[in-house]
């Protein structure tokens, strides 16, 4: 078992990524995020609040058109494109995108089922310099999987994926109980079999990479267990990512400042009452807790 690293202002204030002042929008990268679908645009929402928050110099969203209307109103400095119907426009479009784009986000409120989407998975992981696999995208049907697990080990720099405890379970075909007993071992397991950093959520979140390293976020907080919190970790993990960090370092700091901002908006309004869409508005205090930008 690897030695166990746990999160710390330490730690994470020695990642943070250069923003020199001359800076222009394309100094710090464009966040791909091909999220949300008719009945789940809010995840689309989210995911691009945080990835905006997050300092990428520009964030696009890829996504059908009544998400795209939802985007529209609620976050206006997002760039817009709509997904194609047809599966090879779509597939088009997306190797298109990725030549523009630093980091793919794919998979926050978007159906397991939804036509195309393994092989719009791939064609992201074969094309995206960083890639990001969140919700929809961790395809529990063993042959799509198995096809994506192929996209991932082929990759230069490793994916990073987000399950929570259930996800993995389906992704692995354990009981819920034994991924929760074994979820270290599992999880090393995991991101050195199929070359991918694993980002398995829950109350005590951990954090694997393919050689061998275990990080853990030890804060457990009720108020982040709520629909949407995943979703804007991702896109907080992806506006990352767009910056040039390497891929562990994106993912211990944004499941870092995550929980930061979760526990400032625990403290503010609550457990019960606070939202996954509140934690945006709390990541400028987030940041200067992870020493992010400050002397």
């Amino acid at each position: 078992m690897a030695d166990t690293v746990y999160l710390s202002k330490e730690l994470i204030s020695g990642f943070e990524p250069q923003r020199p002042d001359d800076g222009h929008k394309n100094t710090f990268g464009t966040a791909l995020i091909c999220a949300g679908s008719e009945y789940m645009s809010g995840a689309a929402v989210m995911a691009t609040g945080a990835a905006l928050r997050s300092g990428a110099g520009l964030v696009r969203v890829f996504s059908e058109d009544k998400t795209l209307d939802a985007v529209r109103v609620t976050e206006p400095c997002a760039l817009l494109s709509l997904r194609p119907g047809e599966t090879a426009d779509l597939l088009r479009k997306a190797k298109e995108l990725c030549k523009s784009s630093s980091a793919v986000l794919i998979g926050s409120g978007i159906p397991e089922d939804q036509k195309d989407l393994e092989a719009l998975i791939c064609r992201f992981l074969e094309n995206a310099d960083n890639a990001v696999l969140d919700a929809g995208a961790l395809i529990s049907k063993p042959d799509a999987w198995a096809r994506i697990a192929e996209c991932l080990k082929a990759r230069k720099v490793p994916a990073v994926i987000t399950p929570h405890i259930g996800e993995f379970a389906r992704l692995l075909r354990l009981p819920k109980s034994e991924v929760i007993e074994k979820a270290e071992e599992l999880a090393l397991g995991f991101a050195k079999d199929n070359n991918c950093v694993v980002v398995l959520k829950s109350a005590k979140t951990l954090i694997a990479t393919p050689d061998g390293n275990l990080y853990v976020n030890d804060a457990p907080n009720s108020g982040l267990a709520k629909g949407g919190s995943g979703d804007v970790l991702a896109g907080l993990l992806t506006g990352f990512l767009a910056q040039g960090m390497e891929p562990y370092k994106a993912a211990c700091s944004a499941v870092y400042i995550h929980s930061k901002a979760g526990e400032a908006a625990a403290n503010e309004v609550g457990t019960r009452a606070m939202l996954p869409a509140d934690l945006t508005v709390y990541l400028p205090g987030a940041y200067m807790d992870a020493g992010w930008g400050h002397e």
